[in-house]
């Protein structure tokens, strides 16, 4: 069980800053990937469609024998996770409830900022969670529709971003927020025009190293932290177009990235890319 892989999933590349942390926190760990990418942006889907992405995703992540799995997607996190955590056979977690706890921890003026997509900010998730710690902050949320396809396209910066950014964000600011929550795994590869533009009186918590302390815990207290000294096997794959998850994955991740897969949910269709 302690050498089986980790399942992370994930709309696209967003997944790949959760990647990141777990990465640098468990080395040893090995995972498989799946960005549903043939979907994305998740942000806009109906509750129909996004459960159909992830009862699709898990079984195949179930079928590759994971020993536990990661939603590396806020929407998911949002949406989906509440029911299916209550039958998955191994231990799944998201992105929402580290991420509230680390801004709670984070503010200091109660006022906290949620920028997420549509989906994730209708559904109250990183609201009610930071309500559930601390019932007198405040939360502030905008849903910003133009990130993810920013994201996946690898425009990181530019006058598109940076004008994106200063309509989201602004009135969060004018709100008086001090702690902005990255509510969607694709939005930390903005951090850095994000952080310039927000100032340095604004916190930016980025949830997936959080996610990933807990984790750790989980593996830790289940017996399935993976002793060997050796790096982790890491597997990548997409629905949609492998060359265009390769080339804005290496420019996001660097050489981790060796191959990705395209595979069909049904496994119609394999292509190396």
């Amino acid at each position: 069980m302690k050498n089986r892989p980790i399942g992370i999933f994930d709309s696209g590349v967003g997944g790949l800053t959760v990647v990141k942390s777990l990465i640098d926190r468990l080395p040893g760990e090995s995972f498989i990937y799946y960005g549903d990418t043939a979907n994305v942006p998740y942000g806009s889907k109906s509750r129909a469609e996004l459960f159909k992405y992830a009862h699709s995703i898990i079984a195949f992540l179930l079928s590759r024998e994971v020993k536990t799995i990661v939603v590396a997607c806020g929407t998911h996190s949002s949406v989906t996770l509440p029911e299916v955590e209550k039958t998955c056979p191994v231990p799944i977690l998201g992105v929402v409830k580290p991420g509230a706890r680390a801004a709670v921890q984070t503010t200091r003026n109660g006022r906290i900022g949620v920028i997420a997509t549509q989906a994730t900010v209708n559904s109250g998730s990183y609201t009610m969670n930071i309500k559930g710690i601390a019932p007198a902050y405040e939360t502030f949320a905008a849903a910003c529709a133009r990130f993810v396809p920013l994201v996946e396209a690898g425009m990181l910066s530019g006058e598109e971003t940076s004008l994106a950014i200063k309509e989201y964000i602004a009135p969060l600011l004018q709100a008086g927020i001090d702690t902005l929550i990255l509510g969607c795994t694709h939005y930390p590869f903005l951090s850095p025009v994000i952080a310039e533009f927000s100032g340095d009186d604004v916190a930016l918590v980025d949830p997936a190293a959080e996610t990933i302390e807990e984790l750790a815990e989980i593996l830790f207290h289940k017996n399935l932290l993976n002793d060997s000294q050796a790096v982790g096997k890491r597997e990548f794959y997409v629905s949609g177009n492998p060359e265009q998850f390769y080339k804005v994955g290496r420019m996001l991740l660097g050489d981790v990235i060796e191959k990705v897969e395209k595979i069909t949910l049904d496994g119609a269709e394999i292509d190396h890319g």
